[in-house]
């Protein structure tokens, strides 16, 4: 194999490796793994979704996402309904220690 054919070939693999991490995209909330995405307007459904995609901090995202329970907690508790234990946290990508 040529030197500048042994380039092309490693330019394209690392193009295609390039692309497969782009395709899975950033994090997506929906119902699966948002806590009370029932309870939630669409318009509050884009900003939860924004929010959690803004933090740098796992702090602060914990944070957030405490008081965001707490809220579709509220509203489950005011329409006589039980949420579903949280299953994934969100914000567990920012963390230092993984």
């Amino acid at each position: 194999m040529t030197r500048s054919r042994r380039n092309a070939v490693l330019a394209l693999l690392g193009l295609a490796m390039a692309a497969s991490v782009g395709a899975r995209g950033p994090w997506r909330a929906d119902e699966g793994n948002t806590v009370g995405w029932q309870l939630m307007s669409p318009e509050e459904r884009i900003e939860h979704q924004a929010r959690i995609r803004s933090f740098t901090d796992y702090d602060a995202c914990h944070a957030y996402q405490l008081e965001h329970h707490r809220l579709m907690e509220a509203r489950a508790a005011e329409r006589g309904l039980r949420l579903p234990s949280v299953r994934r946290d969100a914000c567990a990508h920012l963390r230092r220690d993984r």
